[in-house]
């Protein structure tokens, strides 16, 4: 049995693209670390800041959002709202001593689920450098 950290990971995916392509990534048999937990929203943009905080500080490892890229959202410029969250998100992470490592904003669209896989498993390699989170009771 490994004594390695395994940490949890949220993963906010817009119904559109990027649980799309998490779709694409199992039917095509790529894996990506069990790590993930995928919460589908209907666009990145509708994912308020104050649920990547819930996340980080009730036991979250880690906390990526994952949307449609520029130009092909769905709901006009939802992803472009994300983006603007991410920035003011990762301020808030570091008033808040939390590593903004653990926060994360990718674009993944519904025909990339090598991509979808790749950017799971480098988040996933990132927060286990990083540790548990401050915050985890266990």
């Amino acid at each position: 049995m490994s004594d390695e950290f395994e940490p949890l990971i949220i993963a906010f995916c817009c119904n559109w693209c990027s649980y799309a392509g998490a779709d694409l990534c199992g039917v095509s048999r790529l894996q990506y670390p069990p790590n993930m937990r995928i919460i589908r929203v209907m666009c990145s943009g509708m994912v308020h800041p104050n649920l990547v905080v819930d996340a980080l500080t009730k036991g979250a490892d880690g906390v990526i959002m994952c949307g449609c890229h520029i130009g092909d959202c769905h709901y006009q410029n939802g992803n472009e709202r994300a983006r603007d969250r991410a920035v003011t998100l990762d301020l808030l992470l570091q008033d808040m001593g939390i590593e903004s490592e653990r926060f994360k904003l990718e674009w993944v669209s519904a025909s990339e689920g090598q991509r979808f896989c790749d950017v799971m498993t480098d988040f996933t390699n990132t927060i286990k450098k990083l540790g548990p989170s401050p915050y985890r009771t266990h």
